[in-house]
């Protein structure tokens, strides 16, 4: 079936659609960030401040791992030397507004790539929009997941880093609570995003503008990336490491898997 002819709405009413998409989008953010305002206390104490103690899930799992495999205690974490301070008169007032923002936007998630799909979708054939629920249930468990990988192991393994290097005794840590507010968000969205690559190379690849052999010949640019962000948020042991990258290299292969098969159905349709 052919597509909407999108000649039916000028610039101006794309436009339109576009800021009701955004405002509607805001305004589910804002309700889930209030909603989080209620279990604030939780969120702040147990979930975004969990990662700054050596009792944190992670840890804990981290050295287990250490013992199974031989290393006794060389990757336990029983003390993070450091403390959090706040410098700013505003600052514990601006870094609760924000960030029961960005669990607002974590949880509106599925609604914002509802509103999303609704915008796209008259460019779409009718038997591809018949796939929104598909769409939005594997964005949102991507997204999810990559939240999930970031939270866990991200964030961990980066605070663990931070407090362990040291250039002299002489230097005792003290960060700031916005640059550990900062580091969480961007851990937390990045890997977020991040595991969405499969869904961005899937609409890449059906415009045309990806194509399974760039991403295959690029392959090893990738590889050198992430093993590069890897080192970079991981202590300097191989199997912190090894945990970060394998993940992220195993979302890459995937994305050249949905555009390998996503460019062979493109060439059948073009034959037909």
């Amino acid at each position: 079936m052919a597509k909407k002819n999108l000649g039916e709405m000028s610039f101006l009413d794309h436009l339109e659609e576009l800021r009701w998409l955004l405002v509607r989008s805001t305004i589910a953010i804002c309700i889930m960030a209030f909603v989080t305002y209620f279990i604030s206390d939780y969120l702040f104490d147990q979930i975004i401040l969990g990662p700054t103690r050596p009792s944190f899930f992670t840890y804990v799992w981290f050295c287990d791992l250490s013992h199974q495999l031989g290393f006794a205690d060389s990757i336990c974490i029983t003390k993070l030397n450091f403390i959090i301070q706040n410098t700013e008169m505003e600052g514990q007032v601006n870094i609760f507004v924000w960030m029961c923002l960005l669990a607002g936007f974590i949880l509106s998630f599925p609604y914002i790539l509802w509103e999303l799909w609704k915008f796209i979708s008259p460019a779409l054939y009718e038997k591809e929009r018949k796939n929104a629920k598909v769409f939005i249930f594997t964005s949102s468990l991507l997204f999810f997941l990559g939240v999930i990988f970031g939270y866990y192991v991200v964030i961990p393994m980066s605070v663990n880093f931070v407090a362990t290097f040291s250039i002299s005794e002489m230097v005792i840590n003290q960060f700031t609570l916005d640059s550990y507010m900062g580091m969480v968000k961007t851990s937390i969205l990045a890997s977020g995003l991040f595991f969405e690559l499969p869904i961005i190379i899937y609409f890449l690849t059906k415009l045309g503008l990806v194509t399974p052999d760039f991403l295959r010949k690029y392959w090893k640019y990738a590889v050198v990336i992430i093993l590069i962000i890897a080192a970079i948020v991981t202590p300097p042991d191989v199997v912190s490491q090894t945990i970060v990258a394998i993940p992220m290299l195993l979302i890459y292969e995937v994305s050249i898997l949905i555009s390998r098969i996503v460019y062979r159905n493109k060439l059948k349709e073009n034959n037909v």
